[in-house]
């Protein structure tokens, strides 16, 4: 692939990760912080500008180790390790930037700050772009699209559940069931969009 076909390549795939192919919606990978973090819309947005930034930066992060690490040395079997330490290391670091910057989203985030390191739509995102053998430049795009479609899936919740009034849902369905079945309509809502770029 040339240079701009591979960059044609990667928008659509950019666009493909927001929408149709969402790793929380599609995928389901990343749901405990989604589930625990979107009851206010400000948290959720901290929560998922960090997811975006996180997943975008460890996937090229990732990926060089992959390509200039793993593979010229025949050590394919440690992506697995070799991913999760690369994104332990960089939650690490967003953590002290935020918790220096940003006392008070540190605050509200709490324990789901550090769970961005346990978030499977990270390590999912890196290990989608070694299985699908996606070029650098498509690998960007891919972790860039993921993060924006995590972070509009968490928003798009969290502004939803802010408006719930729960004396109306019935006892049985409060709390997660509610928010599973709302995911569940959302995930629908995602889906509707494939073929718009066929």
């Amino acid at each position: 692939m040339n240079g701009m076909s591979q960059v044609s390549y990667a928008f659509v795939v950019f666009i493909s990760a927001i929408f149709t192919q969402n790793i929380l919606l599609s995928y389901f990978l990343g749901l405990c912080p989604f589930i625990g973090v979107s009851r206010e819309v400000k948290t959720s947005f901290g929560l998922g500008m960090a997811v975006i930034f996180v997943m975008t930066t460890t996937s090229m992060l990732n990926w060089l180790a992959y390509h200039f690490v793993l593979e010229p040395l025949g050590l394919h079997f440690f992506r697995f390790i070799m991913f999760i330490i690369i994104i332990a290391a960089f939650v690490q670091f967003v953590e002290m930037v935020i918790d220096r910057f940003s006392p008070t989203l540190y605050q509200r985030l709490g324990v789901f700050l550090p769970l961005i390191t346990v978030n499977c739509a990270i390590l999912g995102a890196s290990l989608f772009m070694v299985i699908r053998d996606y070029s650098f430049v498509v690998t960007v795009g891919y972790g860039l699209g993921s993060g924006i479609g995590w972070f509009l899936a968490i928003i798009a919740m969290a502004g939803i559940r802010q408006r719930l009034c729960n004396p109306h849902i019935p006892r049985g369905l409060q709390g997660p069931g509610i928010t599973l079945i709302i995911a569940g309509l959302m995930a629908l809502a995602f889906i509707g969009f494939t073929g718009v770029l066929q």
